[in-house]
């Protein structure tokens, strides 16, 4: 059977009319699924460029080296584009001073709306503020500012992404779904070692807490070898793991990891300590990038959770049209996870 690259199929799955079907919440408590076709997308989103004309749309994200990121901003980019709205997108290299300026250029360009994606999240009071002043809309993604944020810019911020929260149980999930639930040595207890990313994103914190916490609310008791600040980043995921598989050997049964590219550096450790995921020991990550989806695949991660940078960036797009349009835009818009395992892995393979 030929497998349908995993954009196209959640491009064809995507629910149709994204502006109707993008559900808001009042909260970051509860997700809802906000996704759309590129055709519809588009075609309502030509129908209003027409209507209203162009509009300067300014981008600012994170890191271009992040691997979700650089689908994220592909998508978006693309929507913006074909809605008829000039688009550019800057690297904020992972420095919040640089991303400062960037958001101080858009702001002298007369930028209509601000798409960001915060270096740190702690610091979108202190964007708001800066941007305050001129009036231009923001539409915050992938990394969630505190309620209080977009409260200070009511009707003019929004934001748009997952809740981590959900991804985290998702992983929890993965492993109490396995032979064992995640006990492979039989002895009543889940131990773990956990890769974690920035440890003031959100997500980061989240997918840590309710990964564990999905295990603990089914019954189970868990131990935690160590923790690895490991920065979203795949060489340091690699060394971490390979020193704790020196230091911990047997007794790690689970590895969780925030995010894939810290999946597959552990991965590579896991396989060069001669240890095999499925029989000796658990893999999980975060994002269904297509090597890890491709390592679900094959046996060798035991599973990974989708981060929809389609639906995500649909949502985005279609929330930068509403505020070009002048339209009520709510606060919060969510995109669902989806966990990903060896049962329906070929659906997202690129």
């Amino acid at each position: 059977m030929k497998m349908i690259s995993r954009r196209d199929f959640l491009k064809a799955s995507a629910v149709v009319g994204a502006t109707a079907a993008m559900t808001a919440c009042g909260g970051s408590s509860s997700t809802s699924t906000a996704a759309s076709s590129v055709a519809a997308s588009s075609a309502a989103a030509s129908s209003a460029a027409a209507t209203n004309g162009s509009a300067n749309i300014g981008v600012c994200i994170y890191q271009f080296a992040d691997n979700f990121m650089t689908l994220y901003r592909s998508d978006l980019e693309e929507y913006l584009k074909d809605m008829g709205y000039s688009v550019t997108i800057m690297d904020g290299k992972n420095d919040q001073n640089t991303q400062t300026e960037q958001i101080n250029t858009f702001l002298q360009q007369g930028v209509d709306v601000l798409v960001i994606n915060p270096v740190q999240t702690t610091s979108a009071q202190t964007i708001v503020d800066t941007v305050k002043p001129s009036e231009t809309p923001i539409v915050f993604i992938n990394r969630e500012p505190d309620k209080s944020v977009l409260d200070s810019y009511a009707d003019k911020c929004c934001y748009v992404g997952a809740d981590a929260r959900q991804s985290g149980t998702y992983q929890g999930e993965l492993i109490l779904e396995t032979e064992t639930q995640g006990d492979i040595n039989g002895d009543g207890k889940i131990t773990y070692i956990m890769c974690k990313g920035d440890p003031e994103n959100i997500d980061a914190q989240y997918r840590t807490e309710y990964s564990i916490k999905a295990l603990t609310d089914a019954g189970k008791e868990v131990e935690c070898l160590y923790e690895y600040l490991d920065n979203w980043d795949q060489t340091t995921a690699q060394q971490d793991v390979a020193n704790a598989l020196s230091q911990y050997g047997d007794k790690i049964e689970v590895v969780f990891c925030n995010n894939d590219a810290m999946a597959l550096g552990a991965l590579q450790s896991i396989q060069q300590a001669n240890r095999t995921v499925g029989k000796d020991i658990y893999l999980v990550g975060v994002d269904a990038l297509a090597e890890a989806v491709q390592d679900v695949l094959d046996g060798n991660m035991t599973g990974t959770v989708l981060n929809d940078d389609v639906g995500q960036a649909t949502a985005a797009a279609e929330a930068t049209k509403l505020y070009v349009e002048g339209s009520k835009v709510e606060q919060y818009y969510w995109v669902d996870y989806v966990k990903v395992t060896k049962d329906n892995a070929s659906e997202y393979v690129k």
